[in-house]
Formats: C-alpha cells, sequence, structure tokens
C-alpha cells in the first residue's frame, strides 16, 4: 500500500516521502493516527502543487535576501564609543551595537545573524558579516570611533 506520511515516522520516512508500506500498517496504524494519507491520485496532485509552493516561496526568499545583500554591502556604520588612550575601548562592541546601528538606518536584522571577526575592543574599521540566508552573505563597514 502506498502512502503519503504526513508527520516524520521513524524507520519509515519523513513528511511528504511517498512510501510503500503493508495494508495493514497503514490502514490499521497510520492512517487512524493521522501520520499518512493513502496515496491516491488527487493526494498525490495536492503533494505535487504543496512542493512546488514551497519551492517558490524559497526561491522568493532568496532572491529577496540577496537583494538585501546588495543594500547592505552598500552601507557603513559608524559607531562612537568611549575609548581610552591608545583607542582602547570601554567595554567592546559587540553583534548587538552593529544590530541597533542598522536598525537607525532602517535594517532589521537579528544580532544573531551579524558575525563580527572578533572581539573589536579598540577604534578602527572593521567588516561584520552578515548571514542573511542559506549562502547569502553580507558585508558590513563597521567603523568605530571615539567620542
Amino acid at each position: 500500500m502506498k502512502v503519503i506520511l504526513v508527520k516524520d515516522v521513524k524507520n519509515v520516512g519523513k513528511a511528504g516521502e511517498v512510501v510503500n508500506v503493508s495494508d495493514g500498517y497503514g490502514r490499521n496504524y497510520l492512517i487512524p493516527k493521522g501520520l499518512a494519507i493513502e496515496a491516491t491520485e488527487s493526494n498525490l496532485k495536492m503533494l505535487n502543487e504543496k512542493k512546488k509552493a514551497e519551492e517558490r516561496k524559497r526561491q522568493q526568499e532568496l532572491e529577496q535576501a540577496k537583494e538585501l545583500a546588495q543594500k547592505l554591502s552598500k552601507v557603513g556604520v559608524t559607531l562612537k564609543v568611549k575609548a581610552g588612550e591608545n583607542g582602547k575601548l570601554f567595554g567592546s562592541v559587540t553583534s548587538k551595537d552593529v544590530e541597533e546601528a542598522l536598525k537607525e538606518k532602517g535594517f532589521e536584522i537579528d544580532k544573531k545573524k551579524i558575525v563580527l571577526p572578533e572581539n573589536i575592543k579598540t577604534t578602527g574599521t572593521y567588516y561584520a558579516e552578515i548571514k542573511l540566508y542559506q549562502g547569502v552573505t553580507a558585508k558590513v563597514q563597521v567603523d568605530v570611533v571615539a567620542e
């Protein structure tokens, strides 16, 4: 019996897969528990449409991430922080500081997506890498100046 898995089933397959199981297992366990539906032509067609819709959505998200990466690569951020002699900072510049500076410029980026090369503890110019999507990153120039 062919069934389409609705949820992941251990030792059988993952959600969205069409698998061949014994008739009793399919009728008495998988279908009543809501783990699978019977693989009829209409259900297979619905599954294919769902996969196509997910692929279109993924492509759209990828395009949006690429556009945002282009915009971000043109943007530079200047952070004014308290510093002592020789440009040493009191504390350090973190991804949260970069996130707030980008927010002021109109970009909503989660601080978890911002990767700094190292802890920024001196004034100067650094480049922060922002991971927007799988395989899409943007580099933002971060200028750290003393107040």
